[in-house]
């Protein structure tokens, strides 16, 4: 049994892209607050690169997972 990194880091930037994402569609109609990003929802864009970055990292692991389990 190997050690597989690929479902803590998939299940940190799963999380950490879902709490960007949420703050960036929460702060959306805060016009003020993205001024100095050219007017581009930072928080929001890469709280979806984020999340799919974790996805990518989770669901092999967890296909990996399945498919290494014993089987009855």
């Amino acid at each position: 049994m190997g050690l597989d990194l690929r479902l803590p880091i998939g299940l940190y930037f799963t999380i950490l892209g879902v709490l960007l994402g949420s703050y960036g569609l929460v702060t959306a109609s805060n016009t003020e607050m993205y001024k100095r990003s050219l007017n581009l929802n930072i928080n929001l864009s890469w709280g979806v690169v984020l999340l799919v970055f974790g996805l990518a990292m989770l669901i092999p692991s967890l296909m990996d997972r399945r498919k290494n389990s014993p089987k009855k």
